[in-house]
């Protein structure tokens, strides 16, 4: 059976290693990177807490010792399901099996200028795209003498007050509580202002009551004002206009409001829901296609426990493959003795951290809530154990307690190779701006 697996994250990275050297399977894996990436720390990458390389897994190396798992950078333009072949920008790819585990990207809700001015933060480029914006703002206000453009650089503001939103919001307060003064004694870091900006009525609107509750005095305590049932409306690079009528003069957007799909040509119209996922039946399988199945953030299944679809965590990914790769091994066997398994998500608990010693956790089954210092050790634990590799969990091991022993990162690095000139400013200076391309839509 030759399964193509479109995607190298934490469901095509499952599904590939638990058919890894199987009987009866020629597994060949895709991703338009060439490494898997551990999306829940792509915070710490833009703050400056870890390196890119410590979140950042070879997709090779994981299959060092397989003898029917095989990778290639590149990426699907067109499915052509009636003839099992796939269109990449490497050639035609032929498959029994295709398994879209594509992942999601940013969703901007249409709005094209917000699109254009803001920071997304959904891959490590764009992490680290952020992170050297906001250490050239910080250059940029030690020499100025325009009050206004340095008020406009110490001024961010972050856009969607979910787990990224407030874990974000969170790092860049304690940067400027405990690193950003050391760096800079020449600004007077009171005049720097953290916004976080939320459409409901609640930060970590999908947790509980005393999440959200623990969570917002977090933040407000950080020094973060916290805006709620607000949007943002228009954004040009200067100007933040909310829906509530105020603005704020602003250099620094960033966008993590909402995230959709990531799907392939080829995919009928029909079969895809609200935020961009494709429908599946309850083995992930794609609706009315025999041998295209959807996992993870692009899939979108509908099940008595959820009937609006699952969560976009990474849990409910690697679960999904789990069952996905019990049902082939049962469907190459062609064996009759079993039926194949339905998928059901049964939610362990949600867990967001805000700063050091400070985050929430909800456990379903029993009832449960942790705040403080309990939860953000349990928030550690879990993504040291979801991280791939030992070197990588013991880089971010041991970034993370020297980060807790001085109060202080040592990765504030900029790389002006990154960086070409930009259009002129209103002082008449030249700004960097960075080459590298922003992963597409």
């Amino acid at each position: 059976m030759k399964v193509v697996i479109a995607g190298g994250g934490f469901a095509g990275m499952k599904l590939a290693r638990s058919l890894n050297n199987k009987p009866g399977f020629e597994v060949m894996l895709l991703d338009r990177f060439n490494y898997h990436q551990f999306q829940p720390l792509f915070y710490q990458v833009a703050t400056s807490g870890l390196d890119a390389s410590n979140i950042s897994f070879p997709l090779r190396k994981a299959f060092h010792k397989s003898k029917n798992v095989r990778i290639r950078v590149s990426k699907i333009e067109e499915i052509l399901h009636d003839q099992n072949k796939i269109i990449t920008d490497q050639g035609e790819i032929d498959y029994d099996i295709l398994v879209l585990a594509t992942g999601a990207d940013t969703n901007f809700f249409g709005n094209k200028q917000i699109m254009e001015n803001a920071f997304p933060m959904k891959s490590t480029v764009e992490a680290l795209q952020l992170r050297h914006r906001m250490l050239l703002n910080f250059e940029d206000v030690v020499v100025s003498k325009d009050q206004a453009y340095i008020d406009r650089l110490l001024t961010i503001a972050i856009v969607g007050g979910g787990p990224t939103g407030v874990e974000l919001s969170g790092a860049i307060a304690e940067m400027k509580i405990y690193v950003l003064p050391y760096d800079y004694p020449e600004i007077d870091f009171r005049r720097m202002k953290i916004y976080l900006i939320e459409a409901g009525d609640k930060t970590l609107g999908t947790m509980s009551e005393k999440s959200s509750e623990q969570s917002l005095k977090y933040l407000q305590d950080l020094g973060v004002t916290v805006i709620l049932k607000t949007q943002l409306t228009e954004y040009d690079g200067q100007t933040a206009r909310l829906s509530n009528g105020e603005s704020l003069q602003t250099a620094t957007v960033i966008w993590a409001a909402g995230i959709k799909g990531n799907i392939p040509q080829g995919v009928d119209a029909s079969l895809i829901a609200r935020g961009n996922r494709i429908k599946v039946d309850r083995f992930n399988k794609v609706n009315g296609i025999e041998n295209i199945y959807a996992l993870g953030d692009v899939a979108y299944m509908e099940t008595p426990l959820y009937p609006h679809g699952h969560p976009q965590v990474a849990n409910v990914a690697i679960n999904q493959a789990k069952n996905l790769a019990n049902n082939l091994r049962w469907m190459e066997m062609k064996s009759n003795s079993r039926q194949l398994e339905e998928f059901e998500y049964h939610d362990k608990g949600s867990l967001a951290t805000v700063g050091r010693n400070l985050a929430v956790a909800d456990i379903p089954k029993p009832k449960m809530h942790f705040g403080g210092f309990t939860a953000w050790l349990i928030w550690m634990l879990l993504h040291l154990v979801l991280i791939l590799g030992v070197k990588n969990r013991l880089q971010v091991f041991i970034n993370w307690i020297y980060n807790y022993i001085t109060y202080d990162q040592s990765l504030r690095l900029i790389f002006t190779e990154f960086y070409k000139p930009r259009s002129v400013d209103h002082l008449g200076e030249k700004k960097p701006e960075l080459v590298a391309e922003n992963t597409p839509a």
